[in-house]
């Protein structure tokens, strides 16, 4: 059974719904959730927030939290997830924002990506530095690594009441 499927029978087998909030990877877990069949079950809606303006609008991220912190920042991604959760109305959301490149700098380099999850156990987020792995490779990675977060979350009970 795929990834994407495991994801979609333990959110069905829970009664819980999901959603995506993405930017480096512009809908691609988006997409890999709802390829198999019965997706509508439990996968609520997918945001591509791609610029720093649709991240406010669409997610509610504060515009200081862009400024002080920078779009790739465990802190907007974790703002992100909360943002796409609540206007879901979603269990589970996983958010992503990254470098892909090709490019990047000196303190944000190609291949960093911060992801978060946030259900009714709160917000989590964490930064992975998958390096240059061409803008392609980066966005795989990416995600596959957000599927991996949400089937962890939903086997680890994320979605059961709070911590």
């Amino acid at each position: 059974m795929s990834l994407p499927s495991l994801i979609l029978a333990e959110a069905r087998a829970q009664g819980v719904t999901l959603t995506t909030a993405e930017s480096c990877t512009a809908g691609m877990v988006a997409a890999a959730l709802t390829d198999p069949p019965g997706a509508s079950a439990v996968f609520e809606r997918g945001f591509v927030t791609y610029s720093n303006a649709a991240k406010t609008e669409m997610l509610g991220v504060d515009p200081a939290l862009l400024s002080a912190h920078g779009a790739v920042s465990e802190e907007v991604a974790a703002a992100m997830a909360t943002g796409a959760q609540q206007a879901a109305g979603a269990a589970l959301a996983v958010a992503i924002s990254g470098i892909a490149g090709p490019g990047g700098s000196e303190t944000k380099p190609e291949g960093r990506v911060c992801f978060a999850l946030a259900s009714a156990r709160g917000t989590t987020a964490e930064t992975v530095e998958f390096g240059a792995l061409g803008r392609a490779g980066v966005r795989l990675a990416a995600r596959d690594h957000a599927l991996r977060l949400l089937l962890g979350a939903l086997r680890g009970g994320a979605t059961k009441g709070s911590a």
